[in-house]
């Protein structure tokens, strides 16, 4: 399986339990690595035979933005499905993290693994 990546994409939205946290949007960090198969672009040279990247961000960016989960792993999941929806996203793994939100740390995050069924 060969893989693309996207790496620290930043998006806002709100995230979090407590009153304080859903005031206002927050920023948090996605990456991914998407699994797929890139040999038919790799030998045609062509964008349709290839995974539209561009089309899963903005996918991505209108989900988050327009969010309004309580915790990460369920935003994590969202944004995995949206991944899945792609025909040629046979795998995702889905980090995200909000910087800052545990004082003495970076972030806190988490990450998950999806698959395509069947």
């Amino acid at each position: 399986m060969d893989h693309i990546l996207i790496s620290d994409l930043r998006a806002r939205c709100v995230i979090g339990v407590s009153r304080e946290e859903r005031r206002e949007k927050q920023d948090i960090l996605i990456n991914l690595d998407i699994g797929t198969d890139t040999r038919d672009a790799a030998q045609s040279d062509k964008f349709q035979d290839a995974l539209d990247y561009r089309a899963i961000k903005k996918s991505i960016l209108s989900l988050v933005e327009n969010s309004r989960c309580h915790l990460l792993e369920t935003l994590a999941e969202a944004i995995a499905d949206v991944c899945l929806l792609n025909q040629k996203v046979l795998k995702v793994n889905v980090r995200v993290e909000k910087p800052f939100a545990l004082r003495f740390a970076r972030s806190v995050g988490v990450e998950i693994t999806r698959r395509r069924e069947g």
